[in-house]
């Protein structure tokens, strides 16, 4: 299959320049090789969370608001199955962060981790029943659909993409590739859209989001782009787009409480299951539903 990014091109990436390391000048300048896909699950995102509240006080109390909020709302109404009706949609945007032209990821590429975000979220998924026994009886249509947004900040017409090149060699969990200022891109409104950077994490990090309560200007998830969707540069053990399903779930979106909400221990698979069918309240609950009839777009709160 021809994978080659549809869309923006690569501009500038210094591919063809000489790197001044001697030798013969008239010898050939190879690209830089792509470091080895991860092996190994590892994601940063408890370590985003030590650190934020450690360093932010705000972020502290906030986290702190969120989980009192969780455990009063699900002590006040247990069960909660049928709290929230129809299915909320979430415009998403895809910052491609790249190096190199392979690390440019294709149109096709983004859309297929869409599709597998949507297939995990309403329980669509056609390996649903490898699900562990233990665990079956929890699995939760989360009533969640994400789409590329087609509206840009500004109003204009988008695909829901933006393609940036980078001096930096890679990214780790610091939160460099979501500020243009230090060489990433910039984030759009996180009470309107659902950031997502593609970028290579290096240290052999798959990923890793940021908790409800943080700043604005990092909230998102990060995905390194051996491990986005499950065609292109998505490499085996992790090419069925499942870390973004994981980051997402734990992370920025529908994370509340660990009362309510708490992914399984790891597996050989990520299994998208809830103790508790109240997480389909919890599920986006940042986002704030517009009052159309047949289906609602979510838009933050």
């Amino acid at each position: 299959m021809d994978d080659a990014p549809v869309g923006d091109s690569m501009t500038g990436g210094g591919s063809g320049s000489t790197s001044g390391m001697g030798g013969d000048g008239g010898a050939p300048t190879q690209p830089p090789a792509e470091p080895p896909v991860p092996t190994h699950r590892t994601c940063s995102t408890m370590d985003v969370h030590r650190r934020l509240l450690r360093d932010s006080q705000q972020y502290a109390a906030a986290r702190a608001r969120i989980e009192a909020h969780t455990l009063d709302y699900g002590a006040r109404q247990p069960g909660l199955t049928d709290a929230r009706t129809g299915v909320t949609r979430i415009p998403v945007v895809v910052h491609v962060v790249s190096n190199t032209a392979v690390q440019n990821i294709s149109d096709a590429q983004i859309q297929s981790q869409i599709d597998v975000l949507n297939r995990d979220f309403r329980r669509t998924n056609p390996d649903v029943s490898t699900v562990p026994a233990a665990f079956q009886p929890v699995i939760a249509d989360m009533q969640c659909e994400f789409f590329l947004a087609t509206t840009d900040p500004a109003g204009n017409p988008t695909n829901g993409i933006t393609r940036n090149t980078t001096a930096a060699a890679s990214f780790s969990d610091d939160n460099r590739v979501k500020s243009a200022a230090t060489g990433g891109a910039d984030p759009w409104p996180a009470d309107r859209y659902l950031n997502l950077w593609v970028c290579l994490l290096g240290g052999g990090l798959l990923g890793y989001a940021q908790f409800p309560g943080g700043p604005a200007a990092t909230d998102g998830v990060v995905i390194t782009y051996t491990a986005f969707g499950n065609i292109g540069t998505a490499t085996a053990p992790y090419n069925l787009g499942r870390t973004a399903t994981h980051e997402i779930d734990t992370g920025s979106i529908c994370f509340t409480s660990g009362a309510t909400i708490r992914p399984p221990a790891p597996g050989p698979t990520l299994w998208l299951t809830r103790p508790t069918p109240r997480a389909r309240i919890s599920a986006c609950r940042r986002f704030r539903m517009s009052p159309a009839a047949t289906a609602r777009t979510a838009t933050c709160s």
